[in-house]
This record gives C-alpha cells, sequence and structure tokens, in this order.
C-alpha cells in the first residue's frame, strides 16, 4: 500500500474528528439551556402519565428511534421502561398514510392518533425544513403537546414552530447528525436521572 495514500487517508480522518470535536465543543458552550428545557419536559410528561412521540427523516429517522430504544428499554440503569414511540418504526402505518394520502402528512396523522396534550414531541430535521417534520409539529402544537425542534443549518422553520428549539448550527449534515445523537444522550441522562 501507498504510504502516501495512507497518510493522506489518516489525515481526512482526523479532519473528520477535528470537525466533530469542535461542534461539539461550541454546542457545548452554547446550547445547554434547551436540551435541560427538553429533558425536563419529557421527566414532567412520564410524571402525569404522557409520553414522548419523536420523528424525523433518514438518519433522523434512525436517530428518533434511538431515543425511544433508550428510554422503553434502558439508558445507563435498569429502572421502569417510559412511554416513548418513534413515528418512524411501523412501516405498514407510514406506507398506508404515504400512499392513501401525502408523505407530509405521515407524521402529524400519528400525532393526531396518539398525541394527547401534555405529551412531548421532538421533531428532528437537520435542515430544520422538512415538511413532513413541520406538519408533525404543527399537529402537535394544535393539539396541546410540548414541541422541541432538534435541528441543524439555520434552524429552518422547525425551530420557529416549536416551543423548545435545540438548534446544531452547522451545515454538515453529517456533523449535525453525530452532535445530535450526543444530544440526544444528553436528555437521556437528564431524563433516567430523575426516573425511579
Amino acid at each position: 500500500m501507498d504510504r502516501r495514500a495512507v497518510l493522506g487517508d489518516a489525515a481526512a480522518v482526523q479532519a473528520v474528528f477535528d470537525e466533530a470535536i469542535a461542534l461539539h465543543s461550541r454546542v457545548r458552550d452554547g446550547v445547554l439551556a434547551p436540551i435541560v428545557e427538553t429533558s425536563r419536559a419529557i421527566t414532567l410528561a412520564f410524571a402525569a402519565g404522557g409520553k414522548l412521540l419523536a420523528f424525523g427523516n433518514g438518519g433522523s429517522a434512525t436517530d428518533a428511534q434511538h431515543l425511544a430504544t433508550e428510554l422503553v428499554g434502558r439508558f445507563e440503569r435498569e429502572r421502569a421502561g417510559l412511554a416513548a414511540l418513534a413515528l418512524t418504526s411501523d412501516g405498514s402505518v407510514l406506507t398506508s398514510l404515504a400512499n392513501d394520502g401525502t408523505f407530509d402528512r405521515v407524521f402529524a396523522r400519528q400525532i393526531e392518533a396518539l398525541g394527547r396534550p401534555g405529551d412531548v414531541a421532538i421533531g428532528i430535521s437537520t435542515s430544520g425544513n422538512s415538511p413532513n417534520v413541520l406538519a408533525g409539529i404543527e399537529a402537535a402544537n394544535a393539539r396541546g403537546l410540548t414541541t422541541v425542534a432538534l435541528t441543524g443549518r439555520d434552524g429552518g422553520a422547525a425551530g420557529e414552530l416549536a416551543a423548545i428549539h435545540i438548534h446544531v448550527a452547522d451545515e454538515s449534515t453529517a456533523r449535525v447528525q453525530e452532535v445530535h445523537r450526543t444530544v440526544i444522550h444528553a436528555i437521556c441522562t437528564l431524563v433516567e436521572r430523575e426516573i425511579e
């Protein structure tokens, strides 16, 4: 193997880590309050018998599922399961809603069916402008849920629609998604600390 190629590849990998570390540092130094506020809203919802509904597209769909998984199962300790649902998980519901209506309403319709006042809805969108995420947040607002937007780039319309906005300001979808995962783990840490 060509040593220069290996060194070039190693430098590219190091650049990825450097960018991720720099963005994590910027978020750590400037976006903690909405993360704490989100954790408190979720904890209050669970304490009142409510639930968390999370949704997004693509990588953000997997982040929604990851968040729900950590809360329903366990994050770092054994405890009772928590009522969290990723609206991206049921392929039959998603495909029937998209087929019979429009993909822009796949999350809004589920919010209408499952959301209750006092629940929390987290819409995840690296652009902040995914039409179905915006419709989901709008439906959640209309039903009296506490809404959270977890976004990237300039925050988009989602950041303006939601009651709480966790904004990871960067243009790289990959870097934003990496920080979103850390934000999710921070939320789980705080929620799990408060739950018996």
